[in-house]
């Protein structure tokens, strides 16, 4: 597997190669998942009481094939979104197709997807109900208005102008373009596994966030398919590393959870809860690469962790 997938980094540097590789990221061209991801998050941060109601403004990190995530929160009450995307994934019409299943789903008050149908999304819940004590049904009957939808669907075809409700932002750059102290809340599903410098988007993440706003992250540490183990790209040196990842617009960082949580706290939050997904070490330390040769018991069995937190003021 080693040496396939150390070939497989070397021909990115081909051109053309590494951006085709980085389109297309599965999961969000589903509606059901963008549902069952946005409301897990929403019921997350209501039950650790960091919002009685949608936020106002949304960031997503990594929206993927679609902002399915972000109109899903939208029909919860949100009224503005920023997707931000390194490379850009999602389309105008592949967005109007999930947003109008999204529609379906909401005005049946659609159970929320959990483990049977979407076993690996994490956090896993209590109960997997529709939230009606969140989302009661007077507000949803004004949220789902057909002139607000229509609202809503006009912004996904003006998602690239500034001032739309729907913002789709892509490129390194693009990161700029969102106006500090403006967003109440910043979420992900497993994509800051993917995000370097780590330190400087959790940095970046207080900057936009408005004193008394939240991120709410989904984070898997686990190979991602790049080697027999979970935790087996552990084992890999620098050097190998390297080569595996080749010239990747984004590749996983392989940083454990306790640097995420120490980042967190450096970049100016505070933690409210933090859900860990648990799992054996498959590796014994001798084998793991010098860098990783010092990791915790709690890294080693850390698969997973979904974290809430609030910015300090």
């Amino acid at each position: 597997m080693r040496i396939k997938l150390m070939l497989k980094g070397v021909a990115t540097y081909i051109p053309g190669v590494a951006t085709y590789r980085a389109r297309g990221t599965g999961g969000t061209n589903s509606a059901r998942y963008c549902y069952s991801v946005w409301l897990r998050h929403f019921v997350m941060a209501h039950r650790n009481g960091l919002c009685q109601q949608a936020p106002n403004t949304l960031l997503e990190l990594g929206p993927g094939d679609s902002l399915g995530i972000g109109l899903a929160a939208l029909l919860t009450g949100a009224e503005k979104y920023f997707g931000l995307d390194v490379v850009e994934h999602a389309s105008i019409e592949r967005n109007m197709a999930v947003f109008d299943e999204l529609v379906a789903l909401f005005r049946k008050k659609e159970p929320i997807p959990g483990e049977r149908e979407f076993p690996r999304v994490r956090p896993l819940l209590d109960s997997y109900e529709f939230p009606s004590q969140i989302l009661l049904k007077n507000d949803l009957d004004r949220l789902l208005a057909q002139g607000r939808l229509e609202a809503i669907k006009h912004s996904i075809l003006k998602m690239q102008e500034q001032g739309s409700m729907v913002s789709y932002v892509t490129g390194v750059l693009g990161q700029q373009t969102i106006p500090q102290h403006s967003v109440d809340m910043v979420f992900s599903q497993a994509v800051l596994e993917y995000v370097e410098p780590l330190l400087d988007t959790y940095c970046l993440m207080n900057s936009w966030l408005r004193p008394g706003g939240f991120i709410s992250h989904q984070i898997d540490f686990s190979c991602h398919g790049l080697a027999k183990d979970w935790d087996g790209h552990w084992a890999y040196s620098d050097l190998i590393w390297k080569l595996i990842r080749g010239k990747r617009v984004w590749f996983i960082n392989r940083a454990p959870y306790s640097v995420h949580l120490r980042m967190i706290e450096q970049a100016g939050f505070r933690v409210h809860s933090e859900l860990r997904v648990k799992a054996t070490a498959a590796r014994s330390e001798i084998r793991l690469a010098p860098r990783f040769a010092n990791l915790s018991q709690d890294d080693r069995t850390t698969r997973g962790v979904f974290v809430q937190a609030t910015k300090r003021n």
